[in-house]
């Protein structure tokens, strides 16, 4: 129990201290790691009672991050490149969607691929700029 404390307030401080450019990496980490916890919830006996609501919690979750990050879009400032990116996080959003209506694994694993292809991007950009301004994330994130 006092472990668990301790890793909760190192996730705290993680996240006071981070620059803007890592909390929207933290903000793809957290939804790649709801997508494979809902993929992992899909794999258990239709039987077990807490199948569906595993699915459902994560993949909310997994939905909660992409609407912070849609809304984390500078529309005016980003321009063409923030509008797409927000028609990708509505795609993204309505697959989840989807899934967790229907209670199918394809769409989870489609825009799970997608984020992990947007974390990976993100990561080079902040691998190669690591100073990366509040403006220019509003416009890309």
């Amino acid at each position: 129990m006092l472990a668990q404390g301790y890793a909760r307030t190192y996730r705290a401080n993680a996240i006071l201290t981070a620059s803007p450019g890592q909390l929207v990496l933290m903000l793809y980490d957290g939804a790649l790691k709801a997508l494979a916890l809902a993929r992992e919830a899909f794999a258990r006996p239709e039987e077990d009672l807490r199948r569906v609501a595993a699915i459902n919690d994560q993949l909310l979750k997994a939905q909660a991050i992409i609407n912070e990050l849609q809304g984390g879009l500078d529309l005016e400032a980003g321009g063409e490149f923030a509008r797409t990116m927000h028609r990708l996080y509505d795609y993204h959003h309505r697959r989840l969607m989807e899934a967790n209506i229907r209670k199918q694994i394809e769409p989870v694993i489609e825009v799970e691929g997608l984020v992990r292809e947007l974390r990976e991007a993100w990561a080079q950009m902040l691998a190669q700029g690591s100073d990366v301004s509040v403006e220019r994330i509003r416009t890309v994130a």
